[in-house]
């Protein structure tokens, strides 16, 4: 499957998002970044993607989790939403999800990273101070956002990966094994060509 964590476009235009998505022929999830219209999320569910925005989908007993957007960004970009938000539209779909006995690992696909993990820049760290909360009640967060702190960080049971810019040669081959008493083992690797 892959995993597309927003930023499809710079800005535009929408078509750009069917040219891509038609490129793959593997299952695709999808969200938009804070720098694609909001005219996407309609491309986006007439595509053959999934557009996970703001929902959750179960394959197997692995739960996904959207939400696209960043936080609030000093540039006013297309697509931000308020922390407050942000916590709210999350709450309720984890939630939902931690009470769901055929689902026992939650990947979170965010644009924006948690705030204090890979989402350092010069001035300090700029993520979504509303998606840190969620940090230890997920098992995987898969963002992008903050392009130049492209990582993997483990933080408790959560591990987080902002791949990088796939424009640049950038992305994760990440591997979700489930143990059957729930033991969750997430193994991610780079890609940097």
């Amino acid at each position: 499957m892959i995993l597309i964590a927003g930023d499809i476009t710079d800005f535009g235009p929408d078509e750009y998002v069917t040219k891509l998505l038609n490129m793959f022929k593997t299952p695709i999830m999808a969200i938009p970044g804070n720098c694609d219209p909001k005219t996407i999320l309609k491309v986006l569910d007439n595509s053959k993607a999934v557009n996970l925005h703001n929902t959750s989908k179960r394959i197997g007993n692995i739960t996904f989790i959207g939400l696209g957007g960043s936080n609030p960004t000093p540039f006013d970009t297309p697509f931000e939403l308020q922390e407050d938000e942000i916590e709210s539209n999350l709450e309720k779909m984890i939630t939902e999800t931690e009470n769901d006995p055929n689902s026992n690992t939650i990947v979170l696909l965010t644009h924006a990273p948690p705030y204090g993990t890979v989402d350092e820049i010069q001035i300090g760290h700029v993520g979504s101070t509303a998606i840190e909360k969620f940090v230890g009640r997920v098992d995987l967060i898969v963002c992008g956002h903050i392009h130049e702190a492209k990582g993997v960080m483990k933080v408790g049971k959560t591990v987080v990966v902002n791949p990088g810019m796939v424009s640049e040669g950038n992305g994760a081959v990440i591997t979700i094994t489930n143990e059957n008493h729930g033991n969750v083992q997430i193994d991610t690797e780079l890609i940097d060509t």
